[in-house]
């Protein structure tokens, strides 16, 4: 399979940690070239010279925050001038912070998620948009959660969010109609990566709570979900996949050992 990816370009933005370096890691192995965007620079570095030894030919990153316009423009900028075409786009920058009902919410947390998983998607979507419909094959994949189709208390601006996220992706399909570019959407539910650590601003305990007595989907299995999804043939497209780990049947249904 190596073999027919070492000529394709994959973005992953978001891929400083989480489901973004796991899934550089999982199209590295493939031998697919990487662009790799997210703030946190040190950590991207890490995970591109990760990628290289697992075998990715070509891994660059850059600074990317999605939730500013400037800078999504000088990352597309900065993309145009290594890829003539992109593969794979992967949406994945995103993030909950807070889980206050809506009397406590605070306006820095709800502008986070709304930014990061709404808006930042279009912008991103838009910036690269070029390189995609040039490359019939080629794919979006948006990385949503089971939070876009059910709600929960205290979830309001994120459950908000990825429902945004989903309904960004349904109208993209219909957009891109006749392009031969595919759309999909990967939501998972209960996974143990630094989201509840973000959420609850670095406070482990009450992370680790989260996931107490389950066996919790991990980046890994998340990231070989996106390649199952991206290396469908041309004329298959994944439109949306929920993935979850088998101790959870629903948000609300978890099963907690001990």
């Amino acid at each position: 399979m190596s073999s027919s990816w070492n000529d394709k370009w994959i973005l992953i933005t978001g891929a400083s940690s989480g489901f973004g370096a796991a899934a550089a890691l999982a199209f590295a192995r493939l031998g697919a070239r990487l662009l790799l965007g997210a703030r946190r620079l040190d950590r991207l570095q890490t995970v591109a010279e990760q990628a290289q030894a697992a075998g990715s030919p070509e891994a660059r990153f850059h600074e990317l925050d999605v939730s500013r316009t400037d800078s999504v423009e000088a990352f597309a900028s900065w993309v145009r001038g290594h890829a003539s075409r992109l593969d794979l786009l992967v949406n994945n920058a995103g993030g909950a912070k807070g889980l206050d009902p809506v009397a406590q919410g605070k306006d820095d947390d709800w502008e986070f998620m709304l930014q990061t998983n709404v808006l930042g998607v279009l912008r991103m979507t838009r910036a690269v948009l070029p390189l995609l419909t040039a490359n019939p094959g080629s794919t979006i994949l948006n990385i949503g959660s089971i939070a876009g189709r059910v709600v929960y208390e205290g979830g309001a601006a994120y459950c908000a969010a990825k429902a945004g996220e989903l309904q960004i992706t349904r109208a993209l399909r219909l957009e891109l109609c006749g392009t031969g570019v595919r759309v999909c959407t990967l939501d998972p539910g209960l996974a143990e990566t630094e989201f509840s650590l973000v959420r609850f601003q670095g406070d482990a305990d009450r992370a680790r709570q989260v996931y107490r007595g389950t066996v919790p989907l991990t980046a890994e299995d998340v990231a070989e979900a996106m390649v199952w999804m991206a290396t469908r043939p041309p004329h298959v497209c994944i439109d949306e996949l929920i993935i979850k780990p088998t101790d959870q049947a629903a948000i609300y249904k978890v099963f907690r050992r001990g």
